[in-house]
């Protein structure tokens, strides 16, 4: 059985501790560490580093830590512990970077248009604004309802102040959600595991069945590209940062074997 290695060791207990401390003296450290879009009110640059070792629940760390203990000690095994932890570094904060890109244009539209309703709040454009941007922080039907009601109270200050503080709320509400969790790196550390050990025979637990790492890989990165375009209202899986740690690790994988033609 492979046996632990530094670095990984290291990389559970820094997001075991952090999970534990946030936990037992309910820190709000997901508020202040997690990743938003790059305009929001409460981004911070530091925040592409910092929200890879915060995570949401219990759930969530036991299945990123799962995977780094599974995969891990073997790539840090072939590359060593420095290249193993930039490895994980650049692949966890790449996939920040490119979930913030894509963030980022997904919601420039909700952006430039809740700047100009708050430059001419009337209701009209509060109707297209709430019709065009959709939050389930609302009641949507009592929302429309209140859209109704604004129609006939047009000149009514404290309709026109609401209004413009629901604006705001949906704004804040869609852009101010952070995004945490290390599965960037960990989705990385998958798509590596399976270019350097392709023929790997893994066994699964649901369903209890054998398969080669490559057919792994592809399985994942299918299923994520297809949770992403397919993606609920009450998903909030960052499909995006999972395909986005995936792609990182190709491409630096790809560059290490130009260098000395191998992924190491």
């Amino acid at each position: 059985m492979m046996r632990i290695t530094p670095m990984v060791k290291n990389i559970l207990i820094i997001n075991v501790g952090i999970f534990l401390i946030q936990a037992i003296l309910s820190l709000p450290l997901s508020q202040i560490f997690g990743l938003r879009v790059v305009f929001a009110e409460d981004f911070v640059p530091y925040q592409f580093v910092t929200y890879m070792w915060i995570h949401g629940g219990f759930g969530h760390i036991l299945g990123n830590m799962f995977a780094v203990f599974i995969f891990g000690p073997m790539l840090e095994q072939v590359w060593g512990s420095k290249r193993f932890l930039t490895f994980y570094l650049i692949c966890g904060i790449g996939a920040g970077v490119l979930y913030g890109a894509a963030d980022y244009v997904e919601n420039i539209g909700l952006k430039n248009d809740t700047e100009a309703y708050l430059d001419n709040p009337n209701p009209e454009a509060f109707s297209m604004f709430i019709v065009e941007h959709k939050s389930y922080h609302y009641n949507l039907p009592r929302l429309a309802e209140f859209s109704d009601d604004y129609y006939q109270n047009a000149d009514n200050v404290a309709y026109q102040q609401q209004a413009v503080e629901i604006v705001k709320d949906i704004f804040s509400s869609i852009t101010n959600v952070p995004m945490v969790g290390a599965s960037g790196a960990v989705f990385g550390i998958l798509m590596a595991f399976g270019m350097l050990f392709p023929n790997t025979q893994l066994f699964l637990l649901f369903p209890p069945i054998p398969i080669k790492a490559k057919y792994l890989v592809l399985f994942y990165g299918l299923y994520e590209l297809y949770s992403e375009f397919s993606r609920t209202s009450g998903d909030n899986v960052a499909h995006l940062a999972h395909l986005g740690g995936m792609l990182i690790a190709y491409i630096l994988l790809k560059i290490w074997q130009q260098d000395n033609g191998r992924f190491y």
